[in-house]
């Protein structure tokens, strides 16, 4: 799965799951949601995957209300996907 399909389904993914994607990010960058693990690191299926913590998928869908909030039209999956990358690489 790419972080474009994982944004085009996000309302429908487990809140209580973390992305994990593999660098460098780009929309077409491959992703894994996963649980995050109790004493931290990445989970196996991620770690296989080359993938490092991106976001955790209440936090990506909490950036993306308050963005689409403030837009007076819907941005595209790949705008979506741009800002979670911003928001990952800038603030997260």
């Amino acid at each position: 799965m790419t972080l474009y399909d994982l944004v085009n389904s996000l309302t429908g993914v487990d809140e209580d799951k973390t992305i994990y994607a593999k660098r460098p990010w780009q929309p077409g960058t491959a992703v894994v949601v996963a649980t995050e693990l109790d004493e931290g690191g990445v989970p196996d299926e991620a770690a296989k995957a080359g993938a490092e913590y991106f976001l955790e998928v209440f936090l990506a869908n909490d950036v993306l209300k308050g963005w689409l909030s403030s837009l007076d039209k819907e941005p595209t999956i790949e705008e979506k996907c741009l800002r979670l990358i911003k928001y990952a690489e800038e603030d997260a």
